[in-house]
């Protein structure tokens, strides 16, 4: 860490890219493929060319992660980057921005629930399969089709053992026969 003079004359902190891949958990070459990508138009450079962070940079550093995290794309997390360097006049701008992403992770969270819902119910189907030694016990008799009240016997187990979340979710995901 390197203590440099602030404009209103008091310290503030500035760190090496090392330092900040570190603090970030990413590699070096991660935060130069930004940089390159146009994500850090806003890290400054010391006199011998080497780029050097601010705690303000590393907070910004933290919202580009999380965004790269979340599956935005790119190019819109270097828009993203823009719209806050225009400070203010981009408010609107980036909330709408987040709140559009926030939309789509929350329909790609509901699309895992409710895959590894049905993971689940097929890591039952091969449990209990295993259990018997044999998978024709899922088997209408004398075929080697799956019998259609299957996944009620699975929500049965569900229930009997308290699943209650893993019981909605399934039951949102699996189109049950009529009983």
């Amino acid at each position: 860490m390197i203590l440099t003079k602030s404009i209103k004359g008091g310290q503030t902190m500035a760190y090496s890219i090392g330092q900040v891949a570190q603090k970030l958990g990413v590699t070096v070459d991660t935060l130069r493929y930004y940089d390159k990508s146009g994500l850090l138009p806003f890290v400054k450079r010391n006199a011998a060319g080497r780029r050097v962070f601010t705690d303000n940079d590393v907070h910004l550093m933290q919202t580009i992660m999380c965004l790269k995290n979340a599956g935005v794309p790119v190019n819109e997390i270097a828009t993203f980057v823009q719209l806050r360097l225009q400070g203010d006049a981009s408010l609107n701008e980036r909330y709408q921005l987040l709140t559009d992403h926030e939309q789509n992770l929350q329909a790609k969270i509901l699309d895992l629930q409710e895959t590894l819902a049905y993971l689940q119910y097929k890591k039952w189907y091969y449990e209990t399969a295993v259990a018997a030694n044999t998978e024709t016990i899922h088997f209408v008799p004398g075929t080697n089709e799956v019998k259609p009240e299957l996944a009620r016997e699975y929500q049965a187990h569900l229930k009997a053992t308290g699943q209650t979340e893993e019981l909605a979710m399934f039951t949102d995901v699996v189109d049950l026969p009529e009983a």
